[in-house]
């Protein structure tokens, strides 16, 4: 072994550990970027293939072909690696879905609030015998003919008082509210 390049105080095990880390270091490297596209990832993936074979130094001259085994453990690493970013962006994508569904409740919550309370202004802007019958029908669930025996009005008069009503509601709602035409 050649100790003039500096590694003076290693033992024969260093020696042996940094020869092989100059020998195969950049080849591996390159496999990794090319995998990973990534200068950075490429390097912690080297990084973590030659900590592992530190942490088998003792064992290192029972590796019959130590090229092999680097590339091996190379490419274990980016096999983890690419499995680490595929769960990350499967994290990130239902994140995000969910976020966006999130978002669109709100919105579809706001909006549905909006239409109500148009809704409700139109409802308090009908004459109130018009507006009492549409309650009772809408919010009571009473038919032409309970509200006709109720109100003392024949059923003909509860439905005609309804049409009126849907119609003074749906141009009201057109005349202050464009985005919720398609409702109705």
């Amino acid at each position: 072994m050649n100790h003039s390049a500096g590694y003076n105080n290693e033992s024969p095990l260093e020696a042996r550990f940094a020869g092989i880390f100059r020998e195969h270091e950049q080849r591996l490297y390159t496999l990794a970027f090319r995998l990973t596209k990534s200068d950075q990832h490429a390097r912690d993936i080297i990084q973590e293939v030659f900590l592992k074979l530190w942490e088998c130094r003792e064992t290192i001259s029972t590796i019959n072909n130590m090229e092999a085994w680097l590339y091996r453990v190379t490419e274990n690493k980016i096999i983890d690696f690419m499995r680490k970013v595929a769960a990350d962006d499967r994290l990130k994508d239902a994140i995000w879905n969910n976020l966006q569904q999130i978002i669109n409740d709100a919105e579809a919550w706001i909006a549905v609030k909006e239409y109500n309370q148009i809704i409700q202004k139109a409802i308090n802007q009908l004459p109130p015998q018009r507006k009492l019958i549409y309650q009772l029908h809408k919010e009571e669930g009473m038919n032409y003919q309970q509200i006709a025996t109720q109100l003392h009005l024949s059923k003909h008069t509860v439905k005609n008082q309804l049409f009126s009503a849907v119609q003074s509601l749906r141009k009201f709602i057109a005349r202050n509210s464009r985005a919720f035409l398609p409702f109705l």
